[in-house]
């Protein structure tokens, strides 16, 4: 049987997902996405799981879609089913109630960059670039653009649709498109870190905040607060919350800790 698509380890709740079509450069192809979809899917739903990290096999993270299977068909509806696949895909990371984390080396282009915008947290190699370069190709990169504006200062994330130029890693983290760059040797090791820091806190307070995170990005100031202090109010009325204030006043370490 030959190997999935898509690996999968669990390991004292966090989820690493391995990209696995490194000939391919980790192309999003619609098995891929099918493949991730259902992991999500899974994960949705698994209390077991406090984090997601997304790394990839091979010399690259993810080059994007696979631009054979876009143009196996001229139709629109066969490009309108891709990319709406590729959209509910992205859309289902940011509902999951697990925080997930994009370990970035070698390139990530395109909707490869889009995956690493759309993670929650990012974490890349120095050596590490990225680009949405459909533009060279004569399509500009719409659906990148989504996440990719929702990170990035408008003129940088224009500069990087409008050339298609590839930044490295460094001006990534510059620009806020991933939170930490560090030797590749040490990659992994640092996504892990950056994992277990988050399954040491309450998942219901991670998953709380998590959604309503991204659900104030679309409101006006005023519906933002409104928005956020019932959700504070209701965060206090939890036990997890009690017990971690009481600890803190009490200089001991709350019970809900791993």
């Amino acid at each position: 049987m030959s190997e999935s698509i898509v690996l999968r380890e669990d390991q004292n709740g966090i989820t690493q997902l391995t990209l696995n079509r490194p000939k391919k450069f980790n192309a999003l192809s619609g098995e891929m996405m099918a493949a991730l979809q259902t992991q999500f899917d899974d994960i949705a739903v698994d209390n077991s799981v406090r984090v997601v990290i997304i790394k990839a096999n091979g010399k690259a993270f993810s080059a994007g879609h696979d631009l054979k299977e876009v143009r196996q068909s001229d139709e629109k509806s066969f490009h309108q089913k891709l990319f709406n696949q590729c959209g509910k895909m992205m859309l289902t990371i940011n509902k999951l109630p697990q925080p997930v984390i994009a370990q970035v080396h070698g390139i990530a282009t395109a909707a490869g960059c889009q995956l690493v915008a759309n993670c929650d947290l990012a974490v890349a190699s120095d050596s590490a670039r990225f680009a949405v370069s459909g533009i060279n190709f004569g399509l500009f990169c719409s659906t990148p653009a989504v996440p990719l504006s929702r990170n990035v200062p408008r003129k940088h994330a224009l500069h990087m649709l409008l050339t298609g130029e590839f930044i490295d890693a460094k001006k990534a983290c510059e620009y806020g498109l991933v939170n930490e760059v560090v030797e590749e040797a040490r990659l992994n090791e640092t996504a892990l870190k950056m994992a277990r820091a988050i399954t040491n806190k309450p998942p219901e307070a991670i998953a709380t905040g998590k959604e309503m995170f991204y659900r104030q990005l679309g409101m006006d100031l005023d519906a933002a607060y409104h928005y956020a202090a019932e959700t504070m109010a209701c965060n206090m009325d939890t036990d997890y919350a009690r017990e971690g204030i009481d600890a803190f006043l009490e200089k001991r370490e709350p019970s809900w800790r791993s």
